[in-house]
């Protein structure tokens, strides 16, 4: 199974259809009327010859018993059903003695208050998403430098202008704007991004926005209403679509990352990453990331758990990146087929070195362009994610052990590994990460 989290516009052939709704008739109720009866054919009856008797008791007397009997009555009918419910054990669960409207009215109205239809959740969140476009740098096979563009979405956390989104939305972009629902657009700066993660903070100068009311994503329930808002093919600003929470803690694999992620049905396409995925309650729950692009797949929408991106949004606003991530400081290709043996010049399968990234801690150590990497840490890894898992066990300070094939033969090289500090942060680059082509040397690897 692939997932697409690509920001990339694809919107060259859609089709839109009509959809009729049908309404299934209801059946006509109807009243009975009795038939008109033929005054002929009614049979006539005797009439009936009245006779006096004698009454025994004055009117004023007749009135007072009368008063009584009424009286009695409905005393004994009282007494009557509150014997009735101290035989049933008052134990409420006589058919008779319920109260069903009662409770269901109170259960409706509590739940009223706190769930919101689909259009209620739309118009209390759609004006805090907004629509990201980007501009950037690349080299193309041909090593000539490009133009590239993508769209995605972002939403705002902050009236000053504090919008959230993912790092792959803004990655190596050296123009960012934002438009909001209004229709007005902004120049973005970027206050930090987090890759692990896919997190990523931007900045615009507006005052007075409409701020997304934050959830608590660790309260969910599978089944509960998922409304997503976003900038799908990167042309439909605004979109709305709803669904449930499909699951919880779903570990997914996105470009070399596990991420553990929660998943919705509502309809997610390109363009939808770094838009909102809200609750019941108009709440935002998540950030979004992921689709399943799998050949007949349907449903499979990723987001980002709010209460994880509440703690990297707060360390991008304070440092510009997360503190105490640990980097090695190298770029790897995993070489997995004979043909890309082939082409990279090596004679085994595996994980390799592609880049040594200056003053690093890999580069401190001796680690070298070309090593193939067998253990970290006495774990054996034969690809770039197995290398990250290992790593992120380690904290900053830490020294490892790493077993590199060079030159035929196993080298060990013990490596005291440092905290990893985006370059923008170093002064070195102001849009993102901004040195994939520079790192990676335009091939498909991974950075750590």
């Amino acid at each position: 199974m692939m997932f697409d989290n690509n920001n990339q516009n694809d919107f060259n052939q859609s089709e839109y259809h009509y959809t009729n709704p049908y309404v299934s008739p209801q059946p006509q109720q109807q009243s009975y009327i009795p038939p008109v009866m033929d005054s002929s054919l009614v049979p006539v009856q005797p009439k009936v010859q009245k006779q006096r008797t004698k009454s025994f008791l004055t009117r004023k007397a007749a009135a007072l018993l009368l008063a009584f009997c009424v009286v009695a009555s409905a005393g004994m009918g009282v007494g009557g059903g509150m014997l009735a419910y101290r035989l049933s054990g008052n134990s409420g669960s006589s058919a008779t003695d319920t109260n069903p409207a009662g409770l269901q009215q109170m259960s409706s109205k509590t739940t009223s208050a706190q769930q919101l239809t689909v259009e209620e959740i739309a118009e209390k969140a759609a004006d805090s998403v907004v629509e990201i476009t980007t501009e950037g740098v690349s080299t193309d096979n041909t090593m000539r430098q490009v133009i590239t563009q993508g769209a995605g979405s972002g939403v705002i956390i902050s009236e000053d202008g504090k919008i959230v989104t993912n790092h792959h939305v803004i990655e190596g972009a050296s123009k960012i704007t934002v438009t909001l629902r209004s229709g007005e657009s902004y120049k973005a700066t970027l206050i930090g991004a987090d890759a692990e993660t896919d997190v990523a903070l931007i900045q615009i100068t507006a005052t007075g926005l409409t701020v997304a009311e934050l959830g608590d994503s660790a309260s969910l329930r599978v089944g509960e209403t998922a409304v997503a808002i976003g900038n799908p093919l990167g042309q439909l600003g605004g979109t709305v679509t709803n669904g449930i929470i499909s699951a919880l803690d779903r570990e997914i694999t996105l470009e070399n990352q596990t991420m553990t992620l929660l998943q919705t049905n509502a309809a997610i396409n390109p363009g939808n990453s770094g838009g909102g995925l809200f609750n019941g309650r108009g709440q935002l729950i998540g950030v979004v990331v992921a689709k399943s692009s799998g050949e007949n797949v349907e449903g499979l929408g990723f987001a980002i758990p709010i209460n994880k991106v509440k703690t990297v949004v707060e360390q991008l606003s304070s440092y510009g990146y997360v503190k105490g991530r640990v980097e090695l400081g190298v770029s790897l290709v995993d070489i997995t087929t004979e043909q890309q043996a082939m082409m990279y010049q090596v004679s085994q399968l595996g994980v390799y070195i592609w880049q040594v990234t200056g003053g690093s801690a890999a580069q401190t150590a001796g680690l070298q362009q070309g090593d193939c990497i067998k253990a970290v840490d006495g774990t054996e890894v034969s690809t770039a994610a197995e290398v990250k898992e290992v790593l992120q066990k380690h904290a900053v300070g830490d020294t490892i052990v790493i077993q590199v094939v060079r030159n035929g033969q196993i080298v060990p090289i013990n490596v005291t590994l440092k905290e990893s500090v985006p370059s923008n942060i170093q002064g070195n680059n102001s849009s993102g990460r901004g040195d994939n082509s520079d790192r990676y040397g335009g091939f498909d690897g991974y950075g750590f």
